[in-house]
């Protein structure tokens, strides 16, 4: 699941704060350019997971810059694990953000896979600053799927004991699911986040028709409420596209290049 130096270049790491001091470590995929498409991972994933990866070595050859970063408790970065966490990974996210911009940068785009989806969808709702979002495979339900990870009665179990702990097939621990975290997910109203994007947000929702993960229907749901949007579902497509990375990258880096190059124009008036 992970990328073994797919870039073109050595990629530069970069380490930012986000508001509790924990250091964030991403890699820039430095192309010269002023404008910077931030791109964000999914649930116990990283910066090295391929989805994303290969996205940002198909900008860099486009000649846009890119950065992926690692939220807080993931990867390299500083910080502890979350099962919910949806908060302050937008938190993560406007440190990021806020960093370029005070390096005379521009954010022109964010892009999440599966969680880091719902993060950006997420990130557009609470603040104006992107004008460009990409959903790729986030989820709209958010009480789907427990069930199947977390056992029957989850939200019961979790408050009588404060967790639940994930564990494999040979009875080792993988993760540990708080009460507090989980309660955060179910409390996460993505309907809501979606009806409060702004008009002026260009928000492009890609899913794969097969994903095992994420019903397809949830991107459905997306394209209902949010304002300006435009759903692609990729046929045979699953969660992390194995099969389909080309046509991820054909449908994604399009309406990237169209909307960043329209959304400069504002900015030298």
């Amino acid at each position: 699941m992970a990328s073994a130096n797919l870039g073109i270049k050595e990629e530069e790491k970069i380490v930012i704060k986000n508001n509790c001091g924990e250091k964030l470590v991403g890699l820039l995929h430095e192309t010269g350019s002023k404008e910077i498409v931030v791109v964000c991972h999914g649930l116990r994933g990283s910066k090295e997971h391929f989805t994303m990866a290969e996205l940002c070595i198909a900008l860099e050859k486009q000649g846009i810059s890119a950065f992926r970063f690692d939220f807080s408790g993931n990867g390299e970065s500083e910080g502890s694990f979350g099962f919910g966490n949806y908060r302050k990974e937008v938190d993560d996210l406007k440190a990021v953000v806020q960093h370029f911009s005070e390096a005379n940068r521009v954010v022109s785009a964010i892009i999440g896979h599966s969680k880091g989806g719902n993060v950006v969808v997420l990130y557009a709702s609470l603040h104006q600053d992107i004008k460009t979002v990409v959903n790729v495979s986030g989820r709209y339900r958010m009480d789907r799927g427990l069930e199947e990870h977390l056992g029957k009665d989850y939200l019961e179990r979790a408050k009588k004991d404060g967790f639940i702990d994930v564990k494999s097939k040979t009875g080792a621990l993988v993760y540990r699911v708080t009460e507090e975290s989980l309660t955060e997910r179910l409390n996460t109203n993505m309907h809501e986040a979606g009806l409060k994007v702004d008009q002026d947000c260009k928000v492009l929702t890609v899913h794969g028709s097969v994903d095992e993960i994420i019903p397809v229907e949830d991107a459905l749901e997306f394209a209902k409420i949010i304002p300006n949007h435009e759903l692609r579902i990729i046929e045979g497509a699953d969660h992390c596209y194995t099969n389909h990375r080309d046509e991820l990258a054909s449908v994604v880096l399009p309406f990237l290049k169209d909307n960043i190059h329209s959304a400069e124009e504002p900015c030298f008036i």
